[in-house]
């Protein structure tokens, strides 16, 4: 790449495929740096990035998905924007999905999330991703290739949120074609700056709206109606409509990051043998070769924070109002943080201090479920599947591999996967 001054990270293809060179010039000028196409600072430093997340009188998450686009809706002028930003956050994209919430509402939401993401359920919801894991890899296996994302990925994450939302199995094929089986709409971050909807998942809104009513006039004893019953920490009762968010949140946020994990390890494994036979060796392994996939390559690049009031982060003055991106996939090959930045090593001793997870009140929820559904898909696809490489059919030769990034600034991941392998018989 040249002239990385010049380029516009929101829209330029090439960086979709490989930002990392873009980051580290960015950092070696300044890790707090001015993006000139969209008045954005880009925070490509772990230190700066830490303060930011732990710093939430300072920065708003109002704008955390929509950054610059489309802006906030009045000019933001003044010392404490503070009462601008509650007056007018409503009018945002997705002002009403919790990551975009500040407290005191972003701590009463969350607090309903969490009722969902127990230790015992988490625990139950493992015994179903092992059966999952199996049923699906069972659709392709004896094919000895498949499209990785397409195959099992979308499909695995997919359900495996179904399952800890308590989803009736009646209605899960409803969901499989509602969400998987449409036309490819990048949506949030697309790098064709198409128009960004209000709120994309009418569908999901639709259909928790109809469990959550139908809880809270017929109690069971499932999943659903502990959702439907959930109370805020003050003990008084959600909207209907607050509990179908935070479902929407965890299906939109759950699934999309974890399809780029499972292919981003799955990439991994097909690219370098060796690494495939020591994880298929030693399954010990695999929990950190997890986190090392998840720094390296961050399935979010990155979200937005908005400055309430003056502050001062890496030396640098930012004024109330200044939209900030914190770039988690630049701070987490940071090499004042991770020695050999761009190396994968799945023995490194703070691999697991990556924000791919983000930091502080807004730190994903869903990071036991993520790591969860990584440990135990790549557990059942190294018994069922030998000598997996990427299909050069699809991707071309080694040399001259051809890969296509999914076009959007915030999230990080391939488009699709092509494998081939040795079945394993496991009768």
């Amino acid at each position: 790449m040249t002239d990385l001054d010049s380029r516009n990270f929101f829209t330029d293809a090439e960086l979709v495929a490989d930002p990392y060179e873009y980051f580290d010039h960015l950092r070696s000028q300044c890790p707090v740096h001015p993006e000139p196409h969209h008045d954005v600072m880009m925070i490509t430093g772990y230190d700066e990035a830490i303060e930011i997340y732990n710093d939430n009188d300072g920065f708003s998450a109002c704008n955390t998905v929509s950054g610059p686009f489309p802006g906030f809706p009045v000019p933001l002028e003044g010392d404490d924007i503070t009462g601008l930003i509650a007056e007018h956050r409503d009018k945002l994209p997705m002002s009403d999905q919790l990551p975009t919430m500040d407290p005191p509402a972003h701590t009463a939401h969350r607090s309903l999330l969490m009722r969902l993401i127990t230790p015992k359920r988490l625990s139950e919801n493992e015994a179903f991703m092992w059966r999952l894991a199996d049923r699906q890899l069972d659709t392709f296996t004896e094919l000895g290739k498949c499209e990785f994302i397409r195959d099992f990925a979308q499909p695995f994450a997919l359900l495996v949120v179904a399952d800890l939302l308590g989803v009736p199995d009646d209605d899960r094929d409803n969901f499989t074609q509602q969400l998987l089986h449409r036309p490819d709409n990048h949506g949030i971050g697309s790098t064709d700056e198409h128009a960004m909807t209000h709120n994309p998942l009418e569908f999901l809104y639709s259909q928790f709206s109809n469990y959550i009513e139908d809880r809270r006039a017929n109690p069971r004893d499932d999943v659903l109606t502990g959702l439907a019953s959930a109370t805020f920490p003050d003990g008084s009762t959600p909207e209907v409509i607050d509990a179908v968010r935070i479902a929407a949140n965890l299906f939109a946020a759950g699934t999309e990051t974890t399809v780029r994990l499972l292919s981003t390890m799955l990439f991994f494994l097909a690219e370098d043998p060796e690494l495939q036979d020591r994880l298929r060796n030693d399954r010990s392994l695999i929990g950190n070769f997890v986190e090392e996939a998840l720094r390296i390559e961050s399935p979010i690049k990155g979200d937005f924070r908005l400055t309430q009031r003056p502050v001062t982060v890496g030396g640098v003055d930012l004024a109330a109002g200044t939209t900030v991106m914190l770039l988690n996939g630049a701070a987490n090959r940071d090499p004042a943080q991770f020695p050999n930045p761009h190396t994968l090593d799945i023995e490194r001793d703070n691999a697991r201090s990556h924000l791919a997870f983000g930091r502080g009140i807004h730190t994903c929820p869903g990071a036991p479920l993520a790591r969860a559904e990584a440990r135990v898909s790549l557990n059942r696809i190294l018994d069922r599947m030998a000598d997996i490489r990427v299909s050069e059919d699809v991707h071309g030769p080694t040399g001259e591999r051809r890969f296509i990034y999914v076009p959007t600034h915030i999230l990080r991941g391939l488009a699709f996967l092509g494998l081939e392998f040795t079945p394993i018989d496991t009768d």
